[in-house]
């Protein structure tokens, strides 16, 4: 945004860009997800690497769930404490929200997690003395834990504007929970213990039985051959060949 100032000069407003420069850190997390989900239905807790949103490590937080509604903080960045004024892992993520925004973020938890669903959270801080107003972005992304369960997030939490004195706590203004279900069903790669579903075999052959091993099969001898056949006693070897010449003529 520019104005104008009073000499004529014209003044370009920095704030602007510096607010949109805030929200770019939970597209940032949000495109990072996307990459490690590589097509899944969920990326893996295991998947992530700090480096990978080295730019967004202050604001980036990793949840687990405990209960219907409730996931706490494993890990967090330093925004996220300076948001509180301590030190916030351990603590519910419902402790950023105010006592109304609370059952909601319960309710959106929920559907992260079982649907699975994607959720950006609309937020704004309560106002008063030493503490201004600031607008806030929450992104919620659903993960696996190493037990394959659905039960981690991988969050964001940006704002605009200053802290102030803390701790400060929000309320929901809006949100959009986007389920993750449907072409990634299909697109998700199997894992060990699921049922890959059927197959077509590019060539059919008959399966080995369980258990046995047959030894390959001996090369054809007619005089072996005819004795397996007979019934009598086994005739001893003579001096027969195996070809005979017979002339009609």
């Amino acid at each position: 945004m520019s104005q104008s100032g009073g000499d004529g000069r014209t003044v370009i407003s920095m704030a602007g860009f510096v607010n949109q420069a805030r929200f770019t850190t939970v597209q940032e997390v949000e495109a990072y997800w996307e990459a490690i989900r590589g097509g899944r239905l969920v990326p893996r807790r295991s998947d992530i690497d700090p480096r990978g949103i080295e730019r967004a490590l202050e604001y980036a937080f990793i949840l687990e769930r405990v209960a219907p509604g409730i996931a706490r903080l494993r890990i967090a960045g330093s925004h996220l404490s300076d948001l509180m004024g301590m030190e916030v892992r351990g603590m519910p993520l419902s402790a950023f929200m105010t006592p109304q925004g609370r059952n909601q973020l319960g309710e959106i938890l929920e559907e992260v997690f079982d649907n699975p669903a994607k959720a950006t959270i609309d937020l704004l801080a309560e106002r008063g003395i030493g503490k201004p107003e600031i607008e806030a972005k929450l992104l919620l992304l659903p993960m696996k834990s190493d037990l394959g369960d659905i039960s981690r997030v991988l969050g964001c939490l940006a704002t605009t504007g200053e802290i102030g004195r803390a701790p400060r706590r929000f309320e929901i203004t809006g949100s959009r929970v986007t389920p993750l279900l449907g072409d990634f069903m299909q697109n998700e790669p199997a894992e060990e213990g699921s049922d890959p579903g059927p197959e077509i075999p590019k060539r059919i052959e008959p399966a080995p039985r369980r258990g046995l091993s047959e030894p390959p099969a001996a090369p054809f001898h007619p005089a072996s051959q005819g004795a397996t056949r007979s019934t009598g006693p086994r005739l001893k070897p003579g001096p027969r060949p195996y070809l005979r010449v017979v002339d009609d003529e």
